[in-house]
């Protein structure tokens, strides 16, 4: 298993990369393609932000994962390579 730093940096990248082509300049995508997207994003800050400070990262990581997988169009995202 990988360390808790690494899988943050991971996340972090799809996260970005998430962030970097919602603010292109291209047509809008349909709110049908966002709402889901934005659904597992915040699910994932939902977590992040406990109030006792307990998160499950591999909760995270997967919705995350989830919202790269809808905007891209891609089947899986291997987060850990």
């Amino acid at each position: 298993m990988q360390s808790e730093k690494l899988r943050l940096r991971k996340i972090q990248r799809l996260a970005y990369e998430i962030m970097d082509e919602m603010h292109k300049e291209k047509d809008r995508m349909e709110m049908h393609k966002l709402i889901p997207i934005i659904d597992n994003l915040s699910r994932a800050i939902g977590d992040l932000t406990d109030s006792v400070g307990k998160y499950s990262l591999d909760y995270v990581e997967e919705k995350v994962k989830n919202a790269h997988e809808l905007l891209f169009n891609k089947e899986k995202v291997d987060v850990y390579s």
